[in-house]
């Protein structure tokens, strides 16, 4: 099994996700750059408002690459939401998904923050099966059009007590 390691957040971090996740899902899905353009500023407003007590991010490398990533933000004081995981497509299998998932969990609870809430894409079926297996629950789907495609929207939430 490959051996991959989770580090924070650093300089350069911020672009490298912004320009992987607009070309694997420009690839994988037929996404526009308004995808990237939205990853970007979730990406940005995280660096730019970090609560440091309240809000993390982790980088998951194998080799000093970086593979995969997942922030953690405060919506309320009892609400954070899980934003922008990814794994490279050459890094799926090995457990990082998940594994970056059960950080955001685990990090959550200890915050005392009462649920962790998420939104996804229907299309998007390995990471809705992180989340389902990690015990979120769907709560809302919503049509719409975005990054050049119709698409239906969910709203996933864990409860954390």
């Amino acid at each position: 099994m490959t051996a991959y390691r989770l580090r924070p957040l650093q300089v350069g971090d911020v672009g490298w996700i912004a320009h992987r996740q607009g070309l694997l899902y420009a690839q994988e899905y037929g996404w526009d750059i308004t995808f990237e353009a939205l990853v970007a500023e979730i990406a940005s407003q995280f660096v730019q408002n970090r609560d440091p007590v309240k809000e993390n991010a982790w980088i998951a490398e194998i080799d000093d690459q970086v593979v995969g990533s997942v922030f953690l933000v405060k919506v309320s004081d009892g609400i954070a939401k899980l934003r922008l995981l990814y794994v490279e497509p050459h890094a799926r299998g090995l457990g990082i998904g998940q594994r970056l998932t059960a950080e955001c969990i685990a990090f959550a609870r200890a915050q005392g923050y009462k649920t962790l809430t998420l939104w996804t894409n229907d299309i998007l079926h390995a990471a809705r099966r992180i989340y389902q297996a990690a015990g979120f629950r769907l709560v809302a789907e919503d049509k719409h059009h975005s990054f050049g495609h119709y698409l239906v929207g969910q709203n996933w939430d864990l409860d954390l007590l």
